[in-house]
Protein backbone atom coordinates (compact mmCIF):
# COMPACT_ATOMS: atom_id res chain seq x y z
CA UNK A 1 0.00 0.00 0.00
CA UNK A 2 1.46 3.31 -0.68
CA UNK A 3 -0.02 6.61 0.84
CA UNK A 4 -2.87 5.16 2.29
CA UNK A 5 -3.55 6.20 5.82
CA UNK A 6 -3.31 3.80 8.81
CA UNK A 7 -6.79 4.50 10.11
CA UNK A 8 -8.26 2.99 6.69
CA UNK A 9 -6.66 -0.14 7.08
CA UNK A 10 -6.14 -0.51 10.84
CA UNK A 11 -8.93 -3.13 11.71
CA UNK A 12 -7.97 -5.50 9.03
CA UNK A 13 -6.85 -8.87 11.06
CA UNK A 14 -3.49 -9.48 9.86
CA UNK A 15 -0.20 -8.92 12.06
CA UNK A 16 1.36 -6.64 9.85
CA UNK A 17 0.64 -3.68 7.69
CA UNK A 18 3.04 -2.39 5.42
CA UNK A 19 2.70 1.02 4.06
CA UNK A 20 5.07 3.49 1.55
CA UNK A 21 4.94 7.01 2.54
CA UNK A 22 6.56 10.44 0.38
CA UNK A 23 7.19 13.47 2.47
CA UNK A 24 8.67 16.96 1.50
CA UNK A 25 11.25 18.48 2.70
CA UNK A 26 10.17 20.12 6.27
CA UNK A 27 7.41 18.18 7.16
CA UNK A 28 6.44 17.61 10.21
CA UNK A 29 3.70 15.10 11.73
CA UNK A 30 2.62 16.66 14.83
CA UNK A 31 2.09 14.60 17.83
CA UNK A 32 -0.20 11.17 17.39
CA UNK A 33 0.09 7.45 18.57
CA UNK A 34 -0.73 4.34 16.81
CA UNK A 35 -2.62 1.27 18.19
CA UNK A 36 -0.10 -0.92 16.54
CA UNK A 37 3.70 -0.49 17.11
CA UNK A 38 5.37 0.70 13.85
CA UNK A 39 9.00 0.53 12.29
CA UNK A 40 9.68 3.72 10.60
CA UNK A 41 12.28 2.88 7.82
CA UNK A 42 13.34 5.91 5.59
CA UNK A 43 14.76 4.58 2.35
CA UNK A 44 16.36 8.34 1.91
CA UNK A 45 16.40 11.85 3.98
CA UNK A 46 16.38 12.00 7.69
CA UNK A 47 13.74 11.94 10.79
CA UNK A 48 13.95 12.86 13.62
CA UNK A 49 11.65 11.77 16.13
CA UNK A 50 10.60 12.76 19.67
CA UNK A 51 8.56 12.03 22.71
CA UNK A 52 8.04 13.37 26.33
CA UNK A 53 11.69 11.24 27.16
CA UNK A 54 13.68 12.30 24.08
CA UNK A 55 14.77 12.54 20.94
CA UNK A 56 16.24 10.09 18.36
CA UNK A 57 17.78 10.85 14.91
CA UNK A 58 17.53 8.34 12.13
CA UNK A 59 19.78 8.45 9.19
CA UNK A 60 19.00 7.34 5.47
CA UNK A 61 18.76 3.85 5.32
CA UNK A 62 18.32 2.99 8.64
CA UNK A 63 14.73 2.69 10.88
CA UNK A 64 13.45 3.60 14.33
CA UNK A 65 11.10 1.18 16.39
CA UNK A 66 8.09 2.91 17.81
CA UNK A 67 5.89 1.03 21.03
CA UNK A 68 2.29 0.87 20.57
CA UNK A 69 0.45 3.42 22.25
CA UNK A 70 3.63 5.70 22.33
CA UNK A 71 2.79 9.82 21.91
CA UNK A 72 5.32 11.04 19.31
CA UNK A 73 6.23 13.27 16.25
CA UNK A 74 8.34 12.84 13.53
CA UNK A 75 9.93 15.23 11.42
CA UNK A 76 10.93 14.68 8.15
CA UNK A 77 13.47 15.90 5.76
CA UNK A 78 12.69 14.52 2.35
CA UNK A 79 12.04 11.21 3.59
CA UNK A 80 10.47 8.07 0.98
CA UNK A 81 9.28 5.77 4.11
CA UNK A 82 7.85 2.31 4.45
CA UNK A 83 6.62 1.98 7.60
CA UNK A 84 5.48 -1.67 9.22
CA UNK A 85 2.71 -1.26 11.44
CA UNK A 86 2.74 -4.44 14.18
CA UNK A 87 0.28 -6.42 15.90
CA UNK A 88 1.28 -6.18 19.37
CA UNK A 89 0.16 -9.41 20.28
CA UNK A 90 2.62 -10.70 17.27
CA UNK A 91 5.36 -8.41 18.78
CA UNK A 92 5.78 -9.42 22.31
CA UNK A 93 9.68 -8.97 22.24
CA UNK A 94 9.10 -4.92 20.93
CA UNK A 95 11.18 -2.43 22.92
CA UNK A 96 9.34 -0.29 25.31
CA UNK A 97 11.46 2.98 24.50
CA UNK A 98 11.95 3.74 20.88
CA UNK A 99 14.87 2.77 18.98
CA UNK A 100 17.28 3.30 16.08
CA UNK A 101 18.64 -0.18 14.29
CA UNK A 102 20.65 -0.57 11.67
CA UNK A 103 18.66 -2.33 8.72
CA UNK A 104 20.18 -4.99 7.17
CA UNK A 105 20.30 -5.52 3.26
CA UNK A 106 17.55 -8.12 3.42
CA UNK A 107 15.24 -6.36 5.82
CA UNK A 108 15.91 -3.46 3.17
CA UNK A 109 14.73 -5.51 0.12
CA UNK A 110 11.57 -7.15 2.03
CA UNK A 111 10.24 -3.58 3.08
CA UNK A 112 10.26 -2.38 -0.50
CA UNK A 113 8.73 -6.03 -1.26
CA UNK A 114 5.91 -5.26 1.35
CA UNK A 115 4.41 -2.52 0.57
CA UNK A 116 3.20 -4.25 -2.31
CA UNK A 117 1.90 -6.72 -0.62
CA UNK A 118 -2.35 -6.90 -0.14
CA UNK A 119 -3.45 -5.59 3.24
CA UNK A 120 -5.51 -8.77 3.20
CA UNK A 121 -2.80 -11.69 2.24
CA UNK A 122 -3.02 -15.12 2.49
CA UNK A 123 -1.35 -16.21 6.11
CA UNK A 124 -0.18 -19.47 4.27
CA UNK A 125 0.77 -18.31 1.01
CA UNK A 126 3.98 -16.27 0.00
CA UNK A 127 3.32 -13.17 1.63
CA UNK A 128 2.60 -15.00 4.78
CA UNK A 129 6.00 -16.12 4.73
CA UNK A 130 7.30 -13.13 3.71
CA UNK A 131 5.34 -11.35 6.74
CA UNK A 132 6.75 -13.93 8.81
CA UNK A 133 10.21 -13.33 7.44
CA UNK A 134 9.92 -9.84 8.31
CA UNK A 135 9.27 -9.92 11.35
CA UNK A 136 12.32 -12.65 12.00
CA UNK A 137 14.49 -9.93 10.84
CA UNK A 138 13.33 -7.46 12.83
CA UNK A 139 13.56 -8.87 16.27
CA UNK A 140 17.87 -9.75 15.47
CA UNK A 141 18.30 -5.92 14.20
CA UNK A 142 21.04 -4.04 15.85
CA UNK A 143 20.50 -0.83 18.19
CA UNK A 144 22.29 1.93 17.44
CA UNK A 145 23.12 4.79 19.63
CA UNK A 146 21.30 7.76 18.19
CA UNK A 147 18.89 8.27 20.73
CA UNK A 148 19.10 11.47 23.51
CA UNK A 149 17.28 11.44 26.46
CA UNK A 150 15.50 14.68 27.75
CA UNK A 151 14.92 15.50 31.26
CA UNK A 152 10.99 16.26 32.46
CA UNK A 153 12.18 19.20 34.28
CA UNK A 154 10.57 21.85 32.53
CA UNK A 155 13.51 24.58 32.32
CA UNK A 156 16.25 22.03 32.28
CA UNK A 157 14.42 20.17 29.01
CA UNK A 158 13.87 23.73 27.54
CA UNK A 159 17.75 24.31 27.87
CA UNK A 160 18.34 20.42 26.70
CA UNK A 161 16.08 21.72 23.40
CA UNK A 162 17.73 25.13 22.53
CA UNK A 163 21.52 22.91 22.85
CA UNK A 164 19.61 20.27 20.13
CA UNK A 165 19.53 22.86 17.65
CA UNK A 166 23.73 24.52 17.73
CA UNK A 167 25.05 22.26 20.20
CA UNK A 168 28.74 23.17 21.02
CA UNK A 169 31.51 20.53 22.29
CA UNK A 170 33.02 23.03 24.31
CA UNK A 171 29.89 24.50 26.43
CA UNK A 172 30.69 23.50 30.26
CA UNK A 173 28.30 22.20 32.76
CA UNK A 174 29.14 25.63 34.91
CA UNK A 175 27.17 27.39 32.13
CA UNK A 176 24.43 25.48 32.79
CA UNK A 177 24.38 25.74 36.37
CA UNK A 178 24.73 29.89 36.27
CA UNK A 179 21.48 30.06 34.04
CA UNK A 180 19.60 28.01 36.21
CA UNK A 181 20.70 29.12 39.63
CA UNK A 182 22.19 26.27 41.34
CA UNK A 183 25.84 24.89 41.57
CA UNK A 184 28.16 22.61 39.35
CA UNK A 185 27.60 19.80 41.46
CA UNK A 186 23.99 19.79 42.23
CA UNK A 187 23.92 20.49 38.32
CA UNK A 188 25.82 17.73 37.45
CA UNK A 189 23.43 15.30 40.03
CA UNK A 190 20.22 16.58 38.71
CA UNK A 191 21.36 15.95 35.11
CA UNK A 192 22.47 12.46 35.67
CA UNK A 193 19.18 11.79 37.33
CA UNK A 194 17.34 13.47 34.66
CA UNK A 195 18.82 11.73 31.74
CA UNK A 196 20.66 8.72 32.51
CA UNK A 197 23.44 10.34 30.83
CA UNK A 198 26.46 12.65 32.59
CA UNK A 199 26.27 16.30 31.16
CA UNK A 200 29.36 14.92 29.26
CA UNK A 201 28.32 11.84 27.15
CA UNK A 202 24.98 13.95 27.15
CA UNK A 203 26.66 16.92 25.26
CA UNK A 204 28.84 14.60 23.04
CA UNK A 205 26.06 12.43 21.80
CA UNK A 206 23.77 15.57 20.99
CA UNK A 207 27.21 16.83 18.97
CA UNK A 208 27.06 13.41 17.21
CA UNK A 209 23.14 13.35 16.42
CA UNK A 210 23.71 17.21 14.94
CA UNK A 211 26.76 16.14 12.74
CA UNK A 212 24.54 13.03 11.43
CA UNK A 213 21.91 15.13 10.26
CA UNK A 214 24.52 17.80 8.83
CA UNK A 215 26.40 15.55 6.98
CA UNK A 216 23.39 13.39 5.90
CA UNK A 217 22.58 17.11 4.36
CA UNK A 218 25.92 17.50 2.47
CA UNK A 219 27.96 19.49 4.68
CA UNK A 220 31.90 18.67 4.74
CA UNK A 221 33.78 17.22 7.57
CA UNK A 222 35.82 19.89 8.08
CA UNK A 223 32.76 22.65 8.25
CA UNK A 224 30.72 20.34 10.74
CA UNK A 225 34.11 19.58 12.82
CA UNK A 226 34.28 23.48 12.92
CA UNK A 227 30.39 24.41 13.80
CA UNK A 228 30.50 22.09 16.80
CA UNK A 229 33.80 23.87 18.19
CA UNK A 230 36.03 20.44 17.71
CA UNK A 231 39.68 21.65 17.63
CA UNK A 232 40.37 20.29 14.32
CA UNK A 233 38.43 17.34 11.89
CA UNK A 234 40.74 14.94 12.87
CA UNK A 235 39.55 15.46 16.82
CA UNK A 236 35.92 15.59 15.47
CA UNK A 237 36.60 12.31 13.12
CA UNK A 238 37.88 10.38 16.31
CA UNK A 239 35.49 11.03 18.69
CA UNK A 240 32.76 10.19 15.90
CA UNK A 241 34.05 6.63 15.11
CA UNK A 242 34.50 6.43 18.42
CA UNK A 243 30.61 7.00 19.45
CA UNK A 244 29.32 5.38 16.37
CA UNK A 245 31.63 2.69 14.89
CA UNK A 246 31.96 4.29 11.49
CA UNK A 247 33.13 7.12 10.18
CA UNK A 248 31.75 10.87 9.26
CA UNK A 249 31.91 10.29 5.92
CA UNK A 250 29.66 7.08 5.76
CA UNK A 251 26.93 9.34 6.74
CA UNK A 252 27.42 11.36 3.69
CA UNK A 253 25.26 11.24 0.32
CA UNK A 254 26.72 8.77 -1.94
Amino acid sequence: MRNVPLDEVDGIDRAVLAIGTDYPPGHLLAYHRHRRAQLLYGAIGIMQVETADGSWTVPPRRAVLIPPGTDHQVLMDGVTTRSLYLEPAAVPWFPVRCRVVDVSPLLRELLLAAVDVPPEYDRHGRDGALVELILHEIRNLAPLPFDLPLPARADLREMCEAFQSAPSIREAPAEWAARLGVSTRTFNRSFLAGTGLSFQQWRQRACVLHAIRLLSAGRTVTGVAAELAYDTPAAFSTMFRKQTGTAPSSFQPR
